[in-house]
């Protein structure tokens, strides 16, 4: 799709923005790879063809504040061995470069993620192809300019 405002990456799709819109503090998306059972979970599902995990990651956070009152704020699926997967730690450097601040980002056996993936708000399916690329962030609160919290 191209870009059709200013200063919005393309990866931002007019359903993904009502979606996303519509969550407030505390609610909980789920970004995954195109292995994930994304429709199983429940949640409205936009299915991003093509793109990877790391540049949705990107353009949804230039948008959607992590939460920074809730700690950890976003968790990644455990590989079945119990080790991180191999896209971690990009999602981590994402996530730290979009708050400018470290966020806690913490792993969640497969299982355990599938249950917690039934209770978010929205499902975001990429084409990322590394395994267990999948990641949970809640969302926080708009701060104003001065930095406090919009209410």
């Amino acid at each position: 799709m191209p870009e059709v405002l200013k200063g919005l990456d393309p990866l931002l799709t007019p359903e993904l923005l009502r979606l996303l819109a519509e969550m407030g503090h505390g609610d909980v998306l789920a970004v995954v790879d195109r292995n994930y059972p994304a429709y199983a979970a429940g949640a409205p599902v936009v299915d991003l063809p093509g793109a990877d995990l790391v540049p949705v990651l990107t353009a949804i956070l230039s948008i959607l504040p992590v939460d920074a009152f809730a700690e950890p704020a976003a968790w990644h699926m455990l590989q079945d061995d119990g080790s991180a997967g191999p896209a971690v730690a990009d999602v981590q450097t994402t996530l730290d470069a979009a708050e400018a601040r470290s966020v806690p980002f913490v792993g969640m056996a497969r299982a355990d993620f599938y249950l917690a993936a039934r209770l978010t708000r929205v499902v975001v399916r990429t084409s990322e192809h590394r395994p267990y690329a999948c990641v949970l962030i809640t969302k926080g609160v708009v701060q104003d300019a001065d930095g406090s919290a919009s209410r």
